[in-house]
């Protein structure tokens, strides 16, 4: 999805999209309908999680965590030593719950959000876990709020800032949890950032130059501001400002400035003398571990995740934890007071995650809770990390799922499902979007394109004015790889993607029709002009990065440049079958920017089947349309490239999924 290049605070880990391919007459009969019981139910991989974002509070008696109450994701809270005793503390029923709540110091509320339909307005509120009661925190409709701050000094207060005096900055106010009570500190009129440390004292803003560079302020006890760091547009990516210490004499941050690889350092505020605390030569520092704002471990991203030990006691704590992971991913999600209980994620890519705890007295680790249930008994397929070689020599990081059939089978077709942001990346672990296809007989293919971030600042600024340019030279170069490796059958090549891979699912269609059979985009940008102008109005301070990044819509040059990069600019060679899926409350990509091209190409005879989702945004938050979605997905990529086809059933029932064109066009649809 298209995110802001600051707001890097975890991995996201997420389904990838991808495309399809032109039948054969071969081992694969194009659109193979069978029985549902001879294929893994699309539910297994798309409906919500069993259980999810597991965390401990702070005193370290009680886990919450995220589960369905009738549909819809809730709050459950159990003693930590009686799992049996869990219930849940919210009873919301019109949208999930978010994932990103926290435990507020009390140990007895939780601070929750929401949005609507999605439009991304999250609006905060606290539940007492013993009394039910619930306290809105933040303004309720039409506001975006987030959690600025939390310290145990203050247990009853949170900082937070929203955006409901101006839609474009932040203000920041110390609220209390318990009774909702809200104080203004800080009206906010330049920053798109601001650094806070445990006092609860504004220490830092930022604020974007019209080059793009980043300017850092330091804030004094009398209020003035004066210049504290600058941060060229280059090194946007891998910089970010994290946490003072607790005694707010040291600077925590990660730093691209003057080397490719981000690197996690610390800062004496008092002497601006620098320390390198971890570092990867061959990868970014993308996460930090904490305790007691304090860095502990730090962690990189290249194929898969490595720990950089910055805290001696972290080196036991792997030993701990890396038996019980099963040769998975560890993740370190919390540490409760006195560091005595660690809580943990184990991601794997052909099992499900699983929650865990270690007691570091004793040194066990507890296993908790399976995310996903019911991937017990499902055969799932490797996620294999490769390297594919770019025409002009980068290394293109990508993941490789292949289908059981394939063996003996003759080439399979194959999906490449290409993730957007574009500032963002694929990563190992449990995929359900390759799972699914693989299940369904496709190899699938995924590459971290040029842009993608973790690898480097020269790999993020090697996209610069590339849209459509050398960022799909890649995905091409990806697909011929896998042809001249023998994992595809070049004839039955699909793209699917969402949001920056929407965009490039329709470039695909316009500049290479004849290296895809058809096409799946997920609210893609067909108009860079058009988007530019549709931004929400708190991506404006930072949208000089836009015009460096993409082109500079305010000059004629700029202009012409992004019509030339925009799909909607080169409808003559569309020919492929596309599937084109919108959440008409998406705030990202306007719902015009499918609107748009729906009507071209339709008005150049190009075979297109539109479906709108009233109640979403940018992605599908209500497992009933996610399932509807697949469910037309799976009919099309099946109709064009031969794999096999669980009948559409019941799983479009609940949905708000509306043929706006092209229903004929798609099995069963």
């Amino acid at each position: 999805m298209l995110v802001s290049p600051i707001d890097r605070r975890r991995l996201l880990r997420q389904g990838a999209l991808a495309g399809a391919a032109l039948p054969l007459l071969s081992l694969w009969p194009a659109g193979r309908a069978v029985a549902e019981a001879e294929l893994v139910p699309r539910r297994v991989f798309f409906d919500d999680v069993d259980i999810g974002s597991v965390s401990v509070s702070p005193d370290g008696w009680t886990l919450a965590w995220l589960a369905p109450v009738d549909g819809v994701r809730n709050l459950f809270v159990a003693r930590i030593d009686d799992l049996k005793s869990a219930r849940p503390v919210t009873r919301v029923t019109d949208r999930n719950i978010a994932p990103f709540y926290r435990w507020a110091q009390t140990n007895r509320h939780l601070v929750f959000f929401q949005e609507r339909d999605g439009d991304e307005n999250w609006r905060a509120s606290s539940v007492d876990i013993h009394s039910g009661a619930i306290v809105p925190l933040t303004p309720p409709q039409g506001v975006r709020a987030f959690v600025q701050e939390i310290d145990r000094k203050f247990p009853t207060d949170m900082l937070m800032r929203h955006n409901q005096r101006d839609k474009r900055y932040f203000d920041l106010y110390r609220v209390n949890i318990v009774n909702g009570r809200s104080d203004l500190l800080y009206e906010n009129t330049e920053y798109t950032g601001l650094i806070t440390d445990g006092d609860f004292q504004l220490r830092l803003g930022v604020r974007f130059a019209k080059d793009g560079s980043a300017e850092v302020l330091e804030r004094h006890a009398t209020g003035n501001w004066s210049p504290f760091a600058t941060i060229p547009v280059g090194d946007i990516d891998g910089t970010r400002l994290l946490d003072f210490s607790p005694d707010g004499h040291t600077l925590y941050f990660i730093d691209a400035r003057g080397r490719d690889k981000a690197a996690l350092f610390a800062m004496e505020m008092a002497s601006r003398k620098t320390t390198l605390l971890a570092a990867d030569d061959e990868a970014d520092i993308v996460g930090v571990n904490w305790f007691n704002r304090r860095p502990v471990a730090a962690m990189s991203y290249r194929e898969r995740a490595r720990w950089h030990v910055v805290d001696a006691s972290m080196v036991q704590d792997l030993a701990d934890l890396g038996p019980a992971s099963g040769g998975g991913d560890i993740e370190i999600l919390g540490r409760t007071y006195g560091n005595r209980v660690v809580t943990a994620f184990f991601q794997h890519d052909t099992a499900s995650g699983e929650y865990a705890l270690l007691d570091r007295e004793t040194h066990e680790v507890r296993p908790l809770f399976k995310q996903r249930k019911a991937l017990a008994d499902v055969p799932l397929h490797k996620l294999e990390p490769v390297v594919i070689p770019a025409r002009d020599g980068l290394r293109l990081n990508g993941y490789l799922t292949r289908p059981a059939e394939a063996a003996g089978a003759g080439k399979p077709p194959m999906v490449l499902v290409i993730h957007g942001g574009p500032y963002d990346r694929d990563v190992w672990g449990f995929n359900p979007t390759h799972q699914w296809l693989a299940s369904r007989g496709y190899a699938v293919l995924s590459v971290n394109y040029r842009g993608s971030t973790g690898f480097g600042k020269a790999f993020v600024t090697a996209a610069d004015r590339e849209w459509g340019g050398r960022m799909h030279d890649d995905l091409i170069d990806a697909v011929d790889w896998a042809v001249a490796q023998g994992i595809a059958d070049p004839a039955r090549v699909g793209f699917y993607g969402g949001s920056y891979g929407g965009y490039s699912a329709l470039v695909a269609a316009t500049r290479t029709p004849e290296k895809f059979a058809c096409i799946v985009d997920l609210f893609g940008i067909s108009n860079l002009n058009t988007f530019m102008a549709t931004i929400p109005a708190y991506w404006g301070p930072w949208f000089s990065i836009w015009k460096q990044r993409l082109g500079d819509p305010a000059t004629e040059e700029g202009r012409a440049f992004l019509a030339d990069r925009s799909p909607l600019n080169h409808l003559d060679r569309a020919t492929r079958p596309i599937l084109i899926a919108q959440g008409m409350k998406d705030v990202r990509v306007v719902a015009a920017e499918s609107e748009q091209m729906v009507s071209a190409l339709k008005a150049r005879g190009v075979p297109v089947t539109y479906v709108s989702f009233s109640d979403e945004g940018h992605g599908f938050a209500r497992p009933v349309n996610r399932l509807a979605f697949f469910a037309v997905a799976e009919a099309f990529l099946g109709k064009h490239l031969g794999g096999r086809v669980q009948p559409v059933g019941d799983d479009l029932k609940g949905s708000t999924l509306k043929v706006e064109t092209g229903g004929e066009l798609v099995p069963g649809l």
